[in-house]
């Protein structure tokens, strides 16, 4: 039996969506606004797109977030699948427990301790704060997500599929290299898109770690905020929101597509049969 939906879903739904999306359709109108007072309207224009990339301080902030997002989630990414794969497929070892608790600490270990720990390290170390300490901080809490994602992957991976590799004569490398990364791509895939969001809306953590050479996107938007609402802040947030959109539907008629043509092929090897 069907459930109906009802006038209190339909005014919960409204509600949940208004709550959501109001805020963030005000913000894209108002980026359009000729006024310098974010709050009045004087008319359309889009003068503050062209201030925005004439602005070269979010400029160098956009490189220098791209950058250390790019190359903290490729390097969080291999830590946390071998990391997973440790997990998985090591068995038991002494420290085991250790080693888990390490790995998924980060996950509920708040910010804020974990870049004051990490400012504490890069300290005793002698390391200078800059882009270089910002991707290790970004790896470090990163890996931990693609550690869980590729480990659930791992988890339900048939083994008879690598000792067949091994069997005709593939190394442990090749038949890693060969099956078992070609089958949790998908999992790797996701855990590097993952961490990638997650440098690029880091605040927190990138405060810590980085230098005066060295400030992010976020950073930059928040210390403008913090001296007063900016047009150029609407434009640009209107910009990533934009970037966010084209990709959810871009990767949504991927995933489509596939899935339509894993049907085909389905119907056609039933056919054949």
């Amino acid at each position: 039996m069907s459930r109906r939906f009802s006038w209190f879903n339909a005014t919960s739904l409204t509600l949940g969506f208004v709550f959501l999306y109001l805020p963030i359709t005000i913000l894209v109108i108002y980026s359009f606004n000729s006024s310098k007072l974010v709050t009045v309207w004087a008319g359309f224009s889009t003068k503050w797109y062209g201030v925005l990339f004439r602005d070269q301080a979010y400029l160098d902030a956009a490189v220098i977030t791209l950058k250390v997002a790019l190359v903290s989630s490729t390097l969080a990414t291999i830590l946390g699948t071998m990391a997973a794969w440790v997990l998985v497929r090591a068995g038991r070892f002494r420290g085991r427990t250790l080693f888990s608790g390490m790995i998924y600490a980060p996950l509920v270990v708040p910010d804020v301790i974990t870049g004051l720990s990490l400012l504490l390290l890069f300290i005793a170390l002698g390391l200078n704060r800059g882009i270089g300490t910002i991707i290790l901080a970004h790896a470090t809490f990163s890996m931990c997500y693609v550690s869980v994602v590729v480990s659930s992957r791992l988890v339900s991976f048939d083994q008879s599929l690598e000792e067949a590799a091994l069997d005709l004569g593939c190394s442990p490398f090749d038949a890693f290299r060969s099956v078992t990364l070609p089958i949790i791509a998908p999992a790797v895939v996701s855990g590097w898109l993952l961490s990638f969001t997650l440098s690029l809306d880091d605040l927190v953590i990138s405060t810590f770690a980085s230098g005066p050479s060295a400030t992010t996107l976020p950073m930059k938007i928040y210390s403008q905020v913090r001296l007063g609402l900016n047009p150029e802040i609407n434009a640009l947030s209107t910009i990533l929101i934009s970037l966010v959109t084209i990709g959810v539907i871009a990767s949504s008629l991927i995933s489509k597509r596939a899935s339509v043509r894993r049907q085909r092929q389905e119907q056609q090897a039933l056919a054949q049969s």
